[in-house]
């Protein structure tokens, strides 16, 4: 066959499968076990009588990959960035909401899943199995890993126009002197394999944020470099922990940004809704029987 011929076709819409003519054998050796482990997740009531039965939600997943194999002779994989920076950003945002005057008219439900490691389980089980209903969960933000570089001047939002969450984070950013810009790395699928993935599924209008890449006084290509560094050096590695030259003024302007989001939402007239196409917003709209 010519590769380079099949890689060009292949990159069309009327790409068929080409017979190669050959067998493959293979004998794959696995070794299973059974955990059990547990979501968390606190509940702040909503304010409004009619509207605390109406659920605003930030998810993060607690887990990690635990103690593997060593690297460098280090066999603890910390999951400092990925995803322990996320848990305490969710509590740092549940410790505004908790300090906010006016309170939320809408509940707030702070969910820490497990096993987003093993495949994104803790929140299939929540979105199977939730506490409170998903036609009243109008919104879920996830916090899967924070920016530790310092400060930008845009948020990445994977999934960019989904839902209208993404006009309220425009207005927040725009605060902020801010811009929010599309993934820059559309080719991984980022959107379908965190824990908002499950939330959105079921209809729930779901808001991924990643770090931006315009970096303040740094040189234009300083956030692609320092994201490749991460990913080659410390993404599911032991050397995933805390550095002494994290900079987390970055991280802190995106939570509060989060924040406004959250706050905003959980006081609106109105859910937000996936924009018009969303492969998504069918399913919301039969869950609230429009």
């Amino acid at each position: 066959q010519d590769f380079d011929a099949l890689k060009k076709q292949a990159a069309t819409r009327d790409f068929k499968p080409v017979p190669l003519g050959l067998s493959a054998s293979v004998t794959v050796k696995q070794r299973m076990r059974t955990l059990d482990s547990a979501n968390v997740v606190a509940k702040l009531t909503g304010t409004d009588p009619k509207l605390k039965d109406e659920f605003v939600t930030y998810t993060a997943h607690w887990d990690h990959l635990g103690v593997g194999t060593p690297k460098n002779g280090d066999s603890i994989y910390n999951g400092a960035a990925d995803n322990a920076s996320g848990v305490a950003m969710v509590m740092e945002i549940a410790r505004g909401f908790k300090a906010v005057s006016p309170a939320p008219k809408r509940s707030v439900l702070f969910i820490f899943v497990t096993a987003e490691e093993q495949g994104l389980l803790g929140s299939q089980y929540y979105a199977d199995f939730p506490l409170y209903p998903l036609n009243k969960t109008v919104a879920n933000t996830i916090i899967d890993g924070i920016i530790h570089w310092g400060r930008t001047s845009d948020l990445t939002v994977i999934g960019l126009g989904a839902s209208d969450l993404d006009d309220y984070a425009t207005a927040a950013a725009r605060e902020q002197s801010r811009v929010l810009k599309a993934d820059q790395e559309p080719e991984k699928g980022f959107y379908y394999r965190s824990d908002h993935f499950n939330f959105a599924k079921k209809g729930v209008p779901a808001f991924d944020p990643d770090a931006g890449i315009e970096f303040i006084g740094k040189p234009a290509d300083y956030g692609r470099t320092k994201r490749d560094e991460y990913t080659t050096n410390d993404y599911h590695s032991p050397s995933d922990q805390v550095k002494p030259d994290w900079d987390l003024s970055g991280a802190a302007e995106d939570g509060r940004l989060f924040f406004a989001i959250g706050y905003r939402v959980a006081n609106a007239d109105k859910f937000p809704e996936w924009k018009p196409g969303n492969e998504f917003k069918s399913i919301r709209d039969k869950s609230l029987g429009k």
